[in-house]
């Protein structure tokens, strides 16, 4: 049998980013709807991306590879 190429994960591509050092970025949960009761502060840190965790790093590497 001949061995299948893995396709990318389209969808995990246009929602993170690989950085110049190989870590993931990614957006924060929780901004897009009911606000009103969330302070400005924490609405202010959820706008920020943030680096993925070590532990999901490894599968969602092998899950955007091209």
């Amino acid at each position: 049998m001949a061995k299948c190429k893995m396709k990318s994960h389209r969808g995990a591509c246009k929602r993170m980013k690989v950085t110049g050092s190989g870590k993931i970025q990614r957006h924060k949960a929780y901004k897009s709807h009911i606000l009103t009761k969330k302070t400005p502060k924490r609405k202010q840190g959820l706008r920020k991306s943030t680096v993925l965790t070590s532990a999901d790093q490894k599968r969602m590497l092998r899950s955007m590879a091209k």
